[in-house]
């Protein structure tokens, strides 16, 4: 058997997420058919880097899976992607040491998230950004990103659905880049919990609309009560952009 290690992008307009469901088209479904077709009908389980929420984007999701097949490695990626939807793409294929796991190995993550701003919104970036119509300071909402870096228990950020019992993150970097009609917030830790990414950019949007002051964004994440939060800005203008492993 060989442990092969994927690189894929993909559109998430038309899914309802990464993990398997009983209902809906999921990313983790699409690909788990396509690699049975490669293996004339026998299942083929794959294991991401995480899971992504309804809408959400990818530019660099991981995974990895094992096959009996003895198809050349600069062959794979051909492979895969003939047998994949066109709102799926495969970046990278290698082959991995027998003990990797694209979950357990991860030792950071990179999600970036698209806001689009002005007074009319741009119907053809609808499905990529996040359209606010508001005045925003963007100094309030540096400052209040600032204070929320560092190692905490991330209980306030993080949906009361999460599975994790374990809340404790890490955030290494939070950037907020102005670009044109658009802001970006860029975001590196060694985890997110479900949901946290967006409602962290729905807090410090509050913040830049002069709803918050950048120091409240500590009592809330001191509270570790979801309700103290921010809104929880929506799927579809957030980017899994890139996952680390130490090799």
């Amino acid at each position: 058997m060989k442990r092969i290690k994927c690189k894929i992008a993909y559109d998430g307009s038309f899914f309802n997420g990464f993990q398997i469901q009983p209902k809906g088209r999921t990313i983790q479904g699409e690909i788990e058919k396509g690699l049975a077709k490669l293996h004339k009908g026998s299942p083929v389980k794959i294991f991401a880097s995480g899971r992504t929420d309804t809408f959400v984007h990818a530019k660099g999701q991981m995974f990895h899976f094992d096959t009996p097949l003895e198809i050349p490695l600069e062959r794979w990626h051909e492979a895969i992607q003939t047998v994949l939807p066109s709102d799926i793409a495969v970046l990278e294929v290698s082959e991995a040491h027998a003990d990797f796991h694209a979950r357990f190995d991860v030792v950071s993550k990179e999600y970036r998230y698209f806001v689009q701003r002005g007074r009319r919104m741009d119907v053809f970036r609808r499905h990529y950004r996040y359209f606010y119509p508001y005045q925003l300071s963007v100094e309030n909402m540096t400052k209040a990103a600032e204070l929320l870096l560092g190692t905490h228990d991330y209980t306030s950020f993080c949906s009361a659905k999460t599975d994790k019992e374990d809340k404790v993150r890490t955030i290494y970097s939070i950037e907020i880049i102005e670009k044109e009609d658009e802001l970006e917030f860029r975001f590196v830790g060694d985890g997110f919990l479900r949901n946290m990414v967006r409602i962290l950019v729905g807090t410090i949007l509050e913040v830049g609309r002069g709803r918050r002051n950048p120091e409240d964004v500590i009592n809330v994440l001191n509270s570790r009560d979801r309700e103290r939060a921010g809104h929880t800005a929506p799927g579809h203008g957030l980017f899994l952009w890139q996952v680390n492993y130490n090799n």
